[in-house]
């Protein structure tokens, strides 16, 4: 008997203690609940006459497939870790002339060179740790990446902080990323030799106009850039409806700036040809320092259960002279359970950086000078619309995975000069049950 009341008493005292560790440590809904699993793609292709690798006129003709991969997997309750991997294979005219004599046909700004600067391949990998707190009001991120493509290799680390209060209804955070980039130069074909021992590639029998060709080049003694990120941010949920954010960016970035393969003409000085194609004077010169600061405002409106107002504004300025506005408004229109369509109009304007001057205009004299159209002066429209597909129950499956979602959107982006583009991209969101 007296070995029964013990059980009891010691079931007893168990139970009490469970049921303490329970109060202490009350349920709690997990970031994640499960793995989920991206895949996105997109196609583009532009076109224009101003190509920076002709000195700031000839083809711009570009076309791009992009394929990425992005699995979110929980790690427990409160973290989470984001693989992001992902490929860009692209075909560009304007950057098959760093050699337009390698294609087997006239060399000639407005017609793509065939050869091995025709196409690159562009890699790159990207992990993300995000943890959350007990309450899910603080949440810390860390980050990793790599890039590279044929002339190019990229590290970039980074880390962020998130607090919510106010019943979450407010949100602040910062954020900070570094990228250490370097530079494989490649040069124009023709400076190349000047830069090695001063005596051309091309008999003077070959060049028409200036036949005493021989510019004064240098290749850049620094070939990396380090770049520099501070974000700020601030978020309000300003009525049921209406959530609003600020956010301010910095940028400094610090070494090698320049394009090293896009060419430079200049006005004082005589022009020489061979076959159709001008023969540098030089290559982009940028000072190697840039400021950046970047203004931006969101302000979301749901209307109703059919209609939702999302708008954006930035304005950026940087040391470099350029001042632009960006400003864009997206129309969520829900037209049934599982379909929204995302109709989007985004209008850009930029003034021009001090350095710039288009095709032929700059002087021998200047310091600094580039003739790179995306440094121009210039307005800019674009026109979207996307469609998304949501299956709440992922009735869809593939081996293990819930189809989640679909999505589908379509760009087409104008400016005032010659260059337009467009861009489809396409992405799938899978579950893991």
């Amino acid at each position: 008997m007296k070995y029964s009341i013990f059980y009891i008493v010691l079931l007893w005292g168990m139970g009490a203690l469970a049921q303490q560790g329970n109060e202490t440590q009350p349920y709690k809904k997990r970031v994640l609940e499960t793995t989920e699993v991206d895949f996105l793609s997109s196609y583009y292709g532009q076109e224009g006459d101003n190509a920076a690798v002709t000195g700031g006129l000839g083809t711009e003709a570009l076309t791009d497939v992009t394929g990425t991969f992005v699995v979110s997997i929980p790690l427990n309750d409160d973290a989470v870790l984001a693989i992001d991997a992902g490929v860009s294979a692209y075909t560009s005219a304007s950057s098959s002339n760093v050699n337009p004599f390698d294609g087997g046909q006239l060399a000639d700004p407005f017609v793509a060179s065939s050869g091995a600067s025709s196409s690159d391949l562009w890699s790159s990998i990207k992990g993300v740790y995000t943890h959350s707190s007990d309450d899910r009001n603080d949440i810390w991120s860390a980050q990793f990446s790599v890039a590279a493509e044929y002339d190019y290799f990229s590290i970039g680390f980074g880390g962020g902080y998130s607090k919510l209060f106010n019943e979450k209804n407010t949100e602040v955070s910062v954020n900070t990323t570094i990228f250490l980039d370097q530079w494989n130069a490649i040069y124009p074909i023709e400076l190349r030799p000047f830069a090695a021992n001063g005596i051309g590639s091309f008999r003077a029998s070959e060049i028409t106009g200036n036949t005493n060709y021989a510019p004064d080049f240098n290749t850049f003694d620094q070939t990396n850039r380090n770049s520099y990120a501070l974000g700020l941010g601030f978020s309000q949920i300003l009525h049921k409806n209406v959530q609003a954010s600020l956010a301010v960016d910095v940028v400094q970035q610090q070494g090698l700036l320049s394009t090293p393969f896009q060419r430079v003409y200049f006005a004082d000085v005589d022009n020489a040809f061979v076959e159709g194609f001008q023969l540098a004077d030089d290559i982009e010169r940028l000072p190697d320092s840039r400021f950046k600061v970047a203004l931006g405002g969101r302000l979301n409106w749901y209307l109703n259960e059919t209609f939702t107002l999302r708008t954006f504004y930035r304005y950026y300025l940087d040391d470099w002279g350029i001042r632009s506005n960006t400003a864009s408004a997206e129309l969520p229109i829900k037209i049934t359970q599982k379909f929204t369509l995302y109709p989007s109009y985004r209008y850009y304007d930029q003034q021009a950086a001090d350095y710039f001057a288009p095709f032929d205009a700059h002087r021998s004299t200047d310091v600094f000078y580039t003739s790179d159209f995306d440094l121009s002066r210039y307005k800019a429209h674009q026109f979207g619309m996307g469609v998304n597909y949501t299956d709440i129950f992922t009735g869809a499956r593939l081996w293990k995975f819930g189809l989640k979602s679909i999505d589908l959107k379509m760009y087409q982006y104008d400016r005032d000069t010659t260059f337009t583009s467009f861009i489809i991209t396409g992405g799938v969101k899978f579950v893991m049950d």
